[in-house]
């Protein structure tokens, strides 16, 4: 194995980021005021996108609200052993989702599964507002709170080991692969011993991840931004689950669903992959 000093390999990570700046000055006038305030304050591209987080995604459901995604029926289909009632239990079944966003996970399952109750945090305040002010919210079913789970303790919130079953419905991309580890381990203090959970989320080779490629948008290995600052990370299952082994989760089940999409206005053929997974508490 080969040793590189340490003055050597801050020196080369360094040359990277300057090269990942430059392609985004060239590339993208709009990107220019944003990338030369992080060139001033942060080591690297992907902290600066983290750090602002809270405000890029704010943004974007000030912009779309509540019509940027679909309502997620299928999980009934993929998941509904998971959210269904314990015949032999008099307790109710509790769902953390984490990264609600404007509650296109909460509402479809709380009206599929009526003695499910749902804590629901995100990162920025817009999208918990919507799902409060969603026609169907009832405080007695649905706990909406603001969470930054890579810094915020969730056992402020939520009791522990009280929840059955957590979601991550294309929210652990969005994060910085660093940050990751600590998210788990937040998680899992509020996950029952015997708990699931369940995530659904992008998969290296899909057809957003070429795209951002292609346009010099990467500012980490598997990490990109998207023009309106937020950001997607794109999964394999061997790294998913050595991800979720190392925080002292089982992995039950993971696949990776591959679909392509045509779309007839701009004449392009998408290759659309998502990794699905089912990891169960090890404790």
């Amino acid at each position: 194995m080969t040793v590189v000093p340490l003055a050597i390999a801050v020196d080369l990570r360094y040359r990277r980021w300057r090269h990942q700046f430059s392609l985004f000055i060239s590339h993208d006038p709009w990107f220019r005021p944003m990338v030369i305030q992080a060139a001033g304050k942060y080591p690297n591209l992907a902290e600066y996108y983290q750090k602002n987080a809270t405000k890029f995604w704010d943004n974007f459901y000030k912009r779309h609200k509540n019509k940027f995604f679909k309502d997620r029926h299928y999980l009934e289909k993929d998941w509904g052993q998971y959210f269904s009632d314990d015949a032999n239990s008099a307790n109710v079944k509790v769902l953390l989702e984490v990264g609600c966003g404007a509650g296109n996970t909460i509402f479809p399952l709380i009206a599929a599964y009526p003695e499910l109750y749902v804590q629901a945090c995100d990162i920025s305040p817009h999208p918990v507002a919507l799902v409060k002010s969603h026609a169907e919210f009832k405080e007695d079913r649905v706990n909406a709170f603001l969470c930054d789970v890579t810094v915020d303790n969730l056992l402020e919130k939520i009791n522990p080991s009280s929840v059955d079953v957590i979601t991550l419905i294309f929210m652990l991309s969005a994060v910085s692969p660093h940050k990751m580890p600590s998210i788990l381990q937040n998680i899992k203090r509020v996950l029952k011993p015997d708990g699931y959970v369940l995530l659904r989320d992008y998969a290296i080779g899909d057809f957003a991840q070429v795209k951002l490629g292609n346009k010099n948008q990467m500012i980490s290995e598997g990490f990109y931004v998207r023009g309106d600052g937020t950001c997607s990370f794109y999964f394999s299952e061997d790294f998913l689950s050595t991800l979720f082994f190392q925080a002292g989760f089982n992995t039950v089940d993971i696949s990776t669903y591959c679909k392509q999409i045509k779309n007839s206005h701009k004449n392009i053929t998408m290759d659309r992959r998502w990794v699905r997974a089912v990891f169960n508490n090890l404790e």
